[in-house]
């Protein structure tokens, strides 16, 4: 007598079935079960098929956009984001957040001169070593520099950082830019008939082809920077005394001697005389005359045609002797 036997897979399929029919608990920690090929052949790419939106309905209208309104769409989105790259790139300047000013002085009309610059939101020191610095006066509405070699007090004026441009009669007569108060890159001066006159490039305030010398081996006390352009003196020239303090400061061009002259006490940057040169180098290099004197406490003892308190002063026993 045979023993009735059974087909391997009629015993399989209860299990399976009754698998398929089990309820499954899934945690946020199960994996999915791997899929075959197969099984992802019905399946369709939504990324890969879906349709092209430029032709669908407008959401407000309902209607569909012609070319010209989808156009006339895209313009105004590149538009959009133009505007907001311009304005990131006019608030930061070489990673420092910068804020705009101008100034207006002189008669109104053809004369009158504007200036355009940007300032420190955050304000920094600028380097004590550099021939000059500048900064906003926020009070007097004008910029001003300085030669001194101690800090700016940040709570009263503007740090320079930015690009610069200076009007008269509504032609530009110089451009430029300033780092932390000092003048970096490219200065270009334009006469009246829009032809370039000078073009200085700077770093970080020094003339990039300055002379600079130092007083250590280390070269961290500067002792005179003689600005050169092509071979030929032009910018600004500083000199400093062994301690660090201003000596003497002024402006070159095409060789010359230019503009104001100043010599210092030697403490605390406290300016001693102040010497008027020609206002152009293109032209024969005029004698120094003094314009003013300061004693040793800042007091102006002397301004040319206006007063002269220097035998006074010199007679006072309560302020130090001049030298």
């Amino acid at each position: 007598m045979h023993l009735f036997r059974l087909s391997p897979t009629l015993l399989v399929l209860p299990f399976v079935l009754l698998s398929a029919c089990a309820k499954k608990t899934v945690s946020f920690n199960s994996k999915p079960e791997n899929t075959t090929t197969a099984s992802l052949t019905g399946v369709r790419d939504t990324l890969a098929t879906a349709r092209d939106t430029t032709n669908a309905p407008s959401l407000v209208t309902g209607k569909k956009l012609t070319k010209e309104e989808q156009r006339k769409a895209l313009e105004k989105e590149k538009a959009a984001q133009r505007k907001a790259t311009t304005k990131k790139k006019k608030t930061i300047f070489l990673g420092e957040r910068i804020k705009k000013g101008y100034t207006k002085s002189g008669p109104k009309g053809r004369n009158q001169v504007v200036e355009i610059f940007y300032y420190l939101r955050t304000p920094k020191q600028p380097n004590p070593y550099a021939p000059l610095k500048w900064y906003f006066n926020p009070a007097k509405r004008r910029l001003e520099k300085t030669a001194a070699i101690g800090e700016i007090d940040l709570n009263k004026y503007k740090v320079l950082h930015g690009p610069y441009k200076k009007m008269q009669g509504g032609k530009v007569v110089e451009t430029g830019y300033y780092s932390v108060g000092t003048r970096h890159l490219r200065w270009e001066r334009y006469g009246r008939d829009n032809t370039l006159v000078s073009k200085v490039h700077y770093e970080q305030g020094f003339p990039r082809d300055a002379n600079i010398s130092y007083y250590d081996g280390g070269r961290t006390m500067v002792k005179e920077v003689v600005p050169y352009i092509d071979g030929k003196l032009e910018g600004d020239y500083i000199s400093f005394k062994n301690d660090g303090q201003p000596d003497w400061a002024g402006q070159f061009e095409n060789g010359k001697k230019v503009g104001t002259w100043t010599k210092y006490w030697g403490f605390r940057s406290r300016r001693h005389y102040e010497y008027q040169y020609g206002d152009s180098g293109y032209e024969p290099e005029a004698e120094p005359v003094l314009i003013k004197e300061y004693n040793r406490n800042g007091v102006l003892i002397y301004e040319k045609g206006k007063l002269d308190k220097r035998e006074a002063d010199a007679r006072n026993p309560a302020l130090p002797r001049r030298n």
